[in-house]
């Protein structure tokens, strides 16, 4: 199964995104969606499961976080912004999973701490904090991830 990662488009998705993620089986978004239009041009590749940012708005009515498991493995999907500047180590402390991943930050990020990958994309949407705008793709059972960069 491949799976989608992507976050803080911020109202934008890219042609690049969208390239990148063609012939995913499902995309997961970390937050800062930016809008219900992000998910429906996202939605017309793959199904989307999101999770709201701190800069979400509440009307659209998105998770604070999504717990489930995909071909046996265990992932948890939040912003991030819920531990205020979250690190791979508060993150694997607060949740049990064996993929966890998260946004917030605009870097992308991929580490191990023990039997967890945590994973952040980085940023698809408008460039900011002078990084290159990113997703990643995960490849389910193996946990193998590639970053795309946009």
């Amino acid at each position: 199964m491949l799976v989608g990662l992507i976050a803080d488009t911020h109202g934008l998705v890219r042609p690049e995104a969208v390239a990148a993620l063609t012939g995913v089986d499902l995309i997961l978004h970390g937050g800062d969606v930016g809008g219900p239009a992000v998910l429906l041009a996202l939605a017309a590749i793959a199904p989307v499961h999101a999770v709201a940012g701190n800069t979400d708005s509440p009307q659209d009515r998105l998770p604070s976080a999504i717990d489930t498991t995909l071909e046996g493995v265990r992932i948890h999907v939040s912003h991030g912004h819920e531990l205020g500047s979250p690190t791979p180590q508060a993150l694997v402390a607060r949740y049990a999973a064996d993929v966890i991943v998260y946004g917030h930050t605009h870097r992308r990020l991929l580490t191990e701490i023990g039997p967890t990958i945590v994973i952040n994309p980085g940023a698809a949407g408008p460039r900011r904090f002078n990084v290159l705008p990113s997703l990643a793709l995960l490849t389910l059972p193996d946990r193998r991830v590639q970053f795309v960069q946009l």
